[in-house]
């Protein structure tokens, strides 16, 4: 199941559980942060009878030290994006 199902995830987001870092180096994108930053892409989890919003924040925090934002990053040199519609594609379960 995409997490486009199981959550809202957009930016400019101040009501989301967490954030993940959308733009900086290849190592900082796709880090999930507690702190609001308009710039961040924000994921609340909306079917919280299937999906932990915490649990969701440190599978996340494992993705991201896998490495696998620095696969899904976009741009050239030392800046990087990710989209929200990359985030929204994830697969789970």
């Amino acid at each position: 199941m995409k997490l486009k199902y199981l959550c809202e995830i957009k930016t400019n987001f101040p009501d989301a559980d967490f954030w993940l870092i959308r733009k900086g180096s290849e190592k900082e994108v796709g880090k999930p942060t507690k702190e609001y930053s308009p710039e961040n892409i924000g994921i609340k989890v909306i079917e919280t009878e299937i999906l932990f919003p915490q649990y969701l924040y440190y599978a996340l925090m494992n993705l991201h030290n896998q490495g696998r934002f620095e696969e899904m990053s976009h741009g050239t040199l030392r800046l990087k994006n990710i989209r929200v519609e990359d985030i929204k594609n994830i697969s789970f379960g």
